[in-house]
């Protein structure tokens, strides 16, 4: 399993071409444009972070409806933890004080993930291959 705390980050865009052009300007970073899992691939843009750096951690910038639709009631960012099955660390978000937005997903070969939103409103995602 990941020994990083955090093992994924989404970064929402209006324009997935303009938050590229951006990163590669500000941060010198390629992209690597992706087939979106599932069903999601008629809905969704995405481009996977390319770094000899990564340490571990990658991300993506994600192009998609609901993720910039308005200020402040939106999601900007989105943070992954690793587990080794989501649906154990699931059962307990709720009895912890937060809400589970959307249960086990299966994405494929790339896993299984699930969108919660903790006790103060920030929402989150598990991870797990399995």
């Amino acid at each position: 399993m990941n020994q990083n705390i955090i093992c994924w980050f989404e970064i929402y865009a209006r324009d997935i071409n303009r938050a590229k052009r951006f990163y590669k300007e500000v941060l010198g970073i390629h992209f690597i444009d992706a087939v979106p899992p599932g069903e999601a691939t008629e809905k969704m843009k995405m481009a996977f972070f390319s770094s000899p750096q990564n340490q571990g951690v990658s991300g993506a910038l994600i192009e998609m409806p609901g993720t910039k639709d308005g200020d402040g009631a939106c999601v900007n960012t989105m943070v992954y933890f690793p587990c080794e099955d989501c649906s154990e660390q699931v059962a307990k978000v709720e009895l912890a004080g937060g809400k589970v937005h959307r249960a086990k997903m299966n994405f494929g070969e790339y896993g299984y993930c699930s969108i919660c939103v903790d006790s103060e409103g920030n929402p989150f995602g598990l991870f797990s291959m399995r």
